[in-house]
């Protein structure tokens, strides 16, 4: 399958799928700290999704017409419902804020509404003054092989649920809240004080690996 990994830089979804022989591409603003740049299409997300002809940093062309699957991971810096505290101060909305949050809301929504026939956009739980679909299911870094917690959610269409595949027990949460972590023990600082936001971006690797193994074929269940 032609797998389209949008805002990616890590790679980590796209190396799992190339390791189950698709032809998968990452797509990030940001050059790619997975070690592929040869898979990597650095620019513009939302021009990608048109698929066609793409142009990967090594400086080739790929004829890849249409995408067969989007894993989407935008921004949710103004999304999340961990940042709705910013988004008053008192009683008083917090305008800038709020608009930022609306702009990506719909940077959101290009890729829930893509015209390809399989998609999961990936993001942690969104506030509710967004209005954002319902999304289909929750994960957790603790079903899939790590010993943490950090629940995100997915969007699905065309997809079955990602079952767990590998369930441990979790000893520490991943990468709470700057204010969280201020106010909790070890068990529950998490394992980052700094640089969260990046970190909290980065797709664990048996998530990964789950996505290509359940989602990797050419005939799955469709999710109801």
């Amino acid at each position: 399958m032609m797998v389209l990994v949008a805002c990616e830089e890590s790679q980590e979804v796209c190396r799992a799928f190339r390791a189950k022989g698709h032809d998968a591409y990452s797509c990030d603003i940001q050059e790619p700290s997975g070690g592929h740049p040869e898979w990597h299409i650095h620019g513009d997300a939302l021009k990608a999704l048109k698929g066609g002809t793409i142009i990967t940093m090594d400086g080739l062309s790929h004829d890849i017409g249409k995408w067969d699957m989007l894993i989407a991971h935008p921004p949710c810096t103004y999304l999340s419902n961990v940042g709705a505290r910013h988004l008053f101060a008192g009683h008083e909305l917090n305008a800038e804020r709020y608009s930022k949050g609306l702009e990506a809301k719909e940077f959101f929504m290009r890729f829930l509404d893509a015209d390809i026939p399989r998609i999961a956009v990936e993001n942690p739980v969104p506030s509710r003054i967004y209005c954002l679909p319902a999304y289909t299911q929750t994960i957790q870094p603790y079903e899939h092989g790590h010993p943490y917690t950090k629940r995100t959610c997915l969007w699905l269409k065309g997809l079955p649920k990602l079952s767990p595949s590998d369930l441990v027990v979790p000893v520490a949460s991943w990468c709470p809240s700057g204010s969280y972590s201020k106010n909790h023990t070890s068990r529950h600082k998490g394992i980052f004080t700094k640089d969260r936001a990046k970190n909290r971006s980065k797709t664990f690797p048996g998530i990964a690996k789950a996505m290509a193994q359940q989602w990797g074929t050419e005939k799955i269940p469709q999710h109801d």
